[in-house]
């Protein structure tokens, strides 16, 4: 992990001062969208996610959970199946509202997008579709290098009404490819919450959308107020097979743990 973090750091090493003239608010929407729209599957989508965790005087922890979206109609579920003490816990999405459920206790607890999954660094969109356009609006901040990639820097605020886990987000994004490579998470006080880096993005062609989808291979956060605390994200596979339409539901998930 500190080769990792070392290689991490390195992408910001070479930041040079703003280069270009500022961009249109209609271009940067535009970006954000395409930024969506390749996230975006017209069907399902199915993938096994690798976390591990690090924490400050704490041994590692390495949980696996399988995610199952409908991004036709914003359905999301999280079931976690290692280690032994996390197997049948999950998350589920429905109408805009996130759901924690508990087969020690048998319980659903409804939370917030701030809510740290499975006690990592990660939060629900980190897992879900993209929906950059839908939630902010942005400020162009300028073009520079990071690391040897040329990239736009962008400032978003959060939309009036709209529940995010972070208000403002500050993005780098790859010119060429338009991937993030680099996102930061901030309190409305200003205050730097979370950085995390993108250093690998996949694509795997859909059916049901005629495209690539294209989605990160692994995502590397890293706690901004523990400093010492970060998470790995690793998404192993993906299938964006059809998935049976009874799986987005509270009953789905209790019947695991059984």
């Amino acid at each position: 992990m500190k080769l990792k973090l070392a290689l991490a750091l390195s992408l910001v090493a070479s930041a040079a001062p703003a280069l270009a003239a500022d961009m249109s608010k209609e271009d940067m929407v535009t970006l954000l969208k395409t930024i969506d729209d390749r996230q975006r599957n017209n069907g399902d989508f199915k993938t096994l996610v690798y976390l591990e965790q690090r924490e400050k005087d704490k041994a590692e922890i390495v949980r696996e959970v399988l995610v199952y979206r409908r991004d036709t109609d914003d359905k999301l579920m999280m079931l976690f199946t290692k280690p032994k003490s996390e197997e049948g816990k999950g998350y589920l999405r429905l109408d805009k509202n996130l759901w924690s459920y508990d087969p020690n206790t048998g319980k659903w607890d409804r939370t917030t997008e701030r809510e740290r999954i499975g006690g990592t660094n990660s939060r629900r969109q980190d897992f879900d579709e993209s929906r950059l356009a839908e939630e902010y609006d942005p400020t162009y901040e300028g073009e520079e290098s990071l690391g040897k990639f040329p990239v736009y820097r962008l400032s978003l605020k959060a939309k009036e009404g709209i529940d995010v886990a972070f208000p403002v987000v500050k993005l780098w994004l790859d010119k060429t490819t338009h991937n993030i490579l680099k996102r930061q998470e901030f309190a409305l006080s200003g205050r730097l919450l979370r950085t995390a880096y993108y250093p690998k993005w996949q694509k795997i062609h859909s059916e049901s959308k005629g495209a690539d989808v294209w989605f990160p291979g692994e995502i590397r956060i890293f706690d901004e107020v523990e400093k010492q605390n970060s998470t790995m994200m690793l998404f192993k596979s993906v299938d964006l097979s059809k998935l049976d339409p009874n799986l987005f539901t509270k009953a789905w998930l209790e019947s695991k743990s059984r």
